[in-house]
């Protein structure tokens, strides 16, 4: 188990956002072009999830890192665009060698 939150908070963030890029780029391509709506109920059920903890994490990296209100709307902004987890990763890389 990661203890460290900082370190939670980068591994969920990049597994809700693989989450969400197959559920864009794989699930929902079958959806409308194979007719078949299901595998978009069980990456969709996945990625909400995954999305939930993520802001849990969030928000308890912010509490113990003590992150301004900024920085972490810019990390949401960020987890709702595809392939925004590898920019979060940009950002909160530098702030771990800080902590």
């Amino acid at each position: 188990m990661i203890k460290d939150a900082l370190s939670r908070f980068r591994v969920i963030s990049a597994i809700e956002g693989l989450s969400y890029l197959l559920l864009v780029f794989i699930a929902m391509p079958i959806k409308y072009i194979g007719e078949n709506p299901y595998p978009v109920k069980v990456f969709g059920m996945i990625h909400g999830v995954l999305f939930i903890i993520f802001m849990i994490s969030l928000f308890e990296a912010k509490i113990k890192k003590s992150w301004d209100v900024g920085f972490i709307f810019q990390l949401f902004v960020l987890s709702l665009i595809p392939f925004g987890a590898f920019f979060i990763e940009k950002k909160v890389k530098p702030k771990e060698s800080i902590a």
